[in-house]
């Protein structure tokens, strides 16, 4: 489908999508609570796989052409890499809660500035690293490093954003000789891969009562992840990409109001110093592009 610039339906499907994913970051956390974290993820990534199949084989070319690249080693590790970063997150989500990790995680756009040089080539002026530099003050008013009440476990989402950062930028990388089609496919293909090779080991019986929401698991993140289709589709990336920190708007009402998480002060000031940071530098991009 060739892409148009309706930027009002691009951003209406935008915050739709991540609305969606804050709901299925709150199927993760239940189930990851009652569960192991790797059979829950598995089981995500069999009906992901499942999804981007369907996708392949209504493109032309079918599912070989989707899957043809010169570049597997890229394209697998990729798949690899972000699977073990929703398994961080998820693991994340039960230990520090929804709220303090979507705050920390924010920070991930300012990650891919800051490597986009060593890993694109890319050239990073001093604006951008003044945003990297403001955006990891916000970081570190989340953190709190060096007070009593500091918590190792809050360094779990900032190393998972700095795992997504890497896939986003390795994910640019890829495609300077592969369509995005392939990409998508093998994120889905070897993903499901890994997780069912390691997932299998941690497999538990599902409650009965817990069909339902790991079968709302499976559906929030396949809608999540079509309309983010549709909204690349019909708009540009630069026009819709800042409306994706509603995410962690929702997912601050989520946890507030059906985990009984609480909002600390630093937490809600930090998170708007990365947020302000990371607009900053997708602005400067959008100048740039």
């Amino acid at each position: 489908m060739s892409q148009t610039n309706n930027t009002a339906l691009g951003v209406t499907l935008m915050i739709t999508a991540v609305m969606i994913f804050a709901v299925q970051d709150a199927f993760s956390r239940y189930l990851a609570s009652e569960y192991n974290v790797m059979m829950v993820v598995m089981i995500r990534y069999w009906f992901f796989a499942a999804f981007v199949i369907a996708i392949a084989k209504r493109q032309a070319g079918g599912v070989r052409a989707a899957a043809q690249t010169r570049q597997p080693f890229l394209q697998g590790f990729r798949g690899v890499l972000l699977a073990l970063e929703i398994v961080v997150s998820v693991l994340a989500y039960t230990l520090l809660g929804l709220v303090e990790t979507h705050a920390i995680f924010a920070c991930y756009p300012l990650l891919v500035a800051a490597l986009s040089g060593p890993v694109l080539g890319e050239r990073v002026g001093w604006r951008r690293w003044a945003a990297i530099a403001v955006g990891f003050v916000g970081v570190m008013i989340i953190l709190q490093p060096g007070v009593s009440v500091f918590d190792p476990l809050a360094l779990i989402p900032l190393l998972a954003a700095a795992m997504f950062a890497l896939y986003a930028l390795l994910t640019r990388y890829a495609a300077r000789q592969d369509s995005t089609a392939t990409s998508f496919f093998w994120t889905g293909v070897s993903g499901a891969v890994v997780m069912t090779v390691v997932g299998l080991w941690f497999w538990e019986p599902l409650a009965p009562k817990d069909y339902g929401w790991m079968l709302m698991l499976c559906i929030s993140g396949v809608t999540g992840h079509w309309l983010m289709i549709r909204c690349y589709e019909v708009a540009e990336v630069s026009a819709v990409q800042p409306f994706a920190y509603f995410h962690l708007v929702f997912a601050g009402i989520i946890g507030v109001s059906i985990f009984g998480e609480t909002i600390a002060t630093n937490v809600v000031l930090g998170a708007g110093v990365i947020v302000t940071a990371g607009l900053f530098t997708l602005w400067r991009e959008r100048l740039q592009s």
